[in-house]
């Protein structure tokens, strides 16, 4: 048997065009009847009075419509009891809420993000090719660029939420010739070394055959290394800081040519990396907006493998560690998630919605983060950072089956994600997916580097009181979702854009949140 029932929406506004339609019909009949003058008519005081009545009455309804419109009530749901708990959604309300903020607050314009990645590779494509010429001396035992650039992160791998305007772009670089590195991933072994650090990598150099470090060597060895146990060690923090000099430089090579089609500006801000700000001036970019670029260098090991310059300031080597930070780096393994990602697509059907689940889950969890109280504000979106949120994924992604993941199935296979986040952060255990795991899918291919590197586990860094806490967030969140999307989207919440020099970004560093 079908059940009808009643659409606010609709029978308000239909009932408040009746009303006024009434209130003309009876103008009009009223003025061709020839109604007496105001002195006359033993009744005047009751029109006025009827007309105040309709107007009254107008307004009501129109109150009422939008008393209906705020309640966030859906078609053949159950009214809240008074005073009771809201009554929880159905799954069909519940994915079409979802559907809702993702379409009207997350999903990307392929037009424009497509316009806006081909700005920022036309732009850094000039950058890099002038500094790598102005690079080439000869003689000279300085790093120098190898000429491209990686473009990695969210906005290159379909999952990047809002507004294209942040970018991440690792600037390869090439080290003097003859020189072999010896990279080795630290994990539990170094002693007072900090959690969050353990899937830091250093970078041992060995001098050419034949050649002394004291003299040939001797400018790069003291401008760009550190000594560490009688070895030379290649210092992250000193080739940062020559990348952010050579790059300023190497910037005036390009503006003339650039600067009637957009404005640019380097700004390298304290404790974080180089920026690059793009204004556009032209059409080229639909909206004109307002770009910025995080140039990262990176050391190439073979692979698609970087090691990158860990953000300055950004970590403390706890006291007694006899590795100092300037020796560390991080590492960058973008192009092996770009390739799962891509493994993943040609499993999974063709309307799957794990990419999307991926997109709602970072869109709730920063609705969420509006109504935190610090300090845990600023941990929540360290703990949900979207490489951990990526990492769950991935492992709950090849549990299977891939018919699982289909469109329909939206609001389920997102409550599995956060349940399964929600285990990994009560048992405080999400291990790296690429670091020592021997699960990864054949037809993702893993260099023998990180095959044979130490697990890391990516909580390591947290306590057990903001694990729980988060946890329990994070299932709040998820119950309370219709709730948070309807107060936090508001603009009493809505907060001013981050400014570029607090760019954060979804890059392959487990550190970094958004």
């Amino acid at each position: 048997m079908t059940v009808y029932t009643l659409n606010l929406r609709v029978f308000w506004p239909l009932v408040t065009c009746l009303c006024t339609a009434l209130v003309c019909l009876y103008q009009a009949v009223r003025s061709r009847a020839g109604a007496p003058d105001s002195d006359s008519a033993p009744d005047s005081g009751s029109v006025p009075l009827l007309k105040g009545s309709a107007l009254l009455l107008l307004g009501f309804l129109l109150l009422r419509y939008c008393a209906s419109r705020s309640g966030g009530g859906e078609c053949g749901q159950r009214p809240r009891a008074a005073g009771g708990p809201e009554a929880p959604p159905s799954s069909a309300a519940r994915r079409s809420l979802l559907e809702s903020f993702y379409e009207q607050q997350l999903r990307l314009s392929p037009h424009v993000l497509g316009h806006s990645k081909a700005h920022v590779s036309r732009i850094v494509g000039e950058l890099v090719r002038a500094a790598k010429a102005q690079g080439l001396q000869p003689g000279s035992l300085t790093p120098t660029l190898r000429g491209d650039f990686v473009q990695i992160g969210s906005a290159y791998e379909q999952h990047k939420v809002r507004s294209p305007d942040c970018f991440d772009i690792l600037v390869p670089l090439r080290l003097p010739p003859r020189l072999e590195l010896e990279p080795r991933c630290l994990g539990a072994e170094e002693p007072g070394l900090a959690p969050e650090l353990r899937s830091a990598f250093t970078c041992a150099l060995k001098a050419p055959q034949g050649a002394a470090w004291p003299r040939g060597y001797r400018p790069f060895s003291e401008g760009f290394c550190v000594e560490l146990q009688g070895r030379r060690y290649l210092s992250s923090a000193l080739v940062l800081r020559w990348f952010q000099g050579h790059l300023q430089r190497c910037l005036g090579a390009v503006l003339y040519r650039l600067q009637e089609r957009c404005r640019i500006s380097l700004a390298a801000c304290p404790g974080r990396q180089l920026t690059l700000h793009i204004l556009p001036r032209s059409d080229y970019v639909c909206c004109h907006i307002s770009m910025a670029v995080r140039l990262i260098p990176a050391i190439p090991l073979g692979d698609s493998v970087y090691l990158i310059a860990l953000q300055p300031g950004a970590r403390k080597a706890q006291p007694g560690t006899a590795c100092p930070l300037q020796a560390l780096w991080g590492l960058n393994v973008s192009k092996q998630e770009q390739r799962l990602l891509s493994w993943l697509k040609e499993q999974t059907p063709t309307n799957s919605c794990h990419l999307k689940c991926l997109q709602i889950l970072k869109g709730l969890r920063d609705l969420r983060g509006r109504g935190l109280e610090q300090p845990f504000g600023a941990q929540w979106s360290r703990v949900l950072s979207s490489y951990i949120l990526k990492t769950a994924l991935f492992s709950l992604l090849l549990r299977g089956p891939w018919q699982a993941w289909e469109e329909q199935f939206l609001a389920e296979r997102l409550e599995d994600l956060v349940l399964y986040l929600r285990d990994c952060l009560q048992k405080r255990v999400l291990m790296h997916f690429f670091l020592g795991n021997a699960n990864v899918p054949e037809a993702v291919p893993v260099p023998k580097l990180l095959k044979e590197a130490a697990p890391v586990n990516l909580l390591a860094a947290f306590d057990a009181p903001t694990l729980d806490l988060a946890a329990f967030q994070l299932l709040n969140t998820w119950n309370q979702a219709p709730k948070i999307i309807r107060i936090y989207s508001s603009s009493k919440y809505l907060r001013k854009s981050p400014t570029l020099c607090k760019h954060i970004t979804d890059t392959g560093q487990e550190s970094q949140s958004n």
